[in-house]
């Protein structure tokens, strides 16, 4: 049987929201927070959160196209974080919070250069997208108490003034596309 699902990875500065925001759109079937993008193998959070091994932080999302397409992860995605700030998501600054797509398909590299296309033709942003486009190499999945952190720690002040305000964009914006 053939498998019906894609994978993509996703960096968006910190792995904590970008999580948050995928796992409640439909079609998408699983997120896992990880790194990705560096030289170091098997690196810590440690090294990466202090920028020592070149990998972002991402998120891998594993999608069904017949039920979201890549253009529609696409656009959650850039309307989710700050794709015009190098290296920096907010007050996160760091090569390890840049803005970067690692796909795994030529479909998916297409979608995500059309996509920036058109919102610089549009004027969307006010600067340059600086978002990264690069074939996925190897995706190192993040330790266990970095999974589910938003959904388990809603409470903390990270979570309540930086994540907050992305999952209430996705509620009020995409509210066809949740789960």
């Amino acid at each position: 049987m053939k498998d019906t699902t894609e994978k993509i990875i996703f960096a968006a500065g910190c792995f904590w929201c970008t999580e948050a925001v995928f796992q409640r759109i439909k079609g998408v079937e699983k997120v896992v927070p990880g790194y990705t993008g560096g030289a170091i193998k098997n690196p810590a959070y440690r090294e990466v959160c202090q920028g020592r091994t070149g990998h972002a932080e991402g998120i891998e999302v594993t999608y069904n196209p017949s039920e979201i397409t890549i253009d529609e992860l696409l656009e959650i995605y850039f309307a989710t974080h700050d794709p015009t700030t190098l290296n920096q998501q907010q007050n996160d600054r760091g090569t390890q919070y840049r803005s970067a797509i690692f796909y795994t398909t030529d479909a998916q590299k297409k979608a995500a250069e059309n996509m920036i296309s058109l919102l610089e033709k549009g004027n969307v942003f006010e600067n340059d997208i600086v978002t990264e486009v690069t074939a996925l190499d190897i995706f190192y999945v993040a330790e266990v108490d970095h999974h589910e952190y938003y959904n388990n720690n809603k409470s903390q002040p990270y979570c309540q003034f930086i994540i907050d305000p992305k999952v209430k964009k996705i509620n009020k914006y995409y509210s066809d596309k949740l789960k």
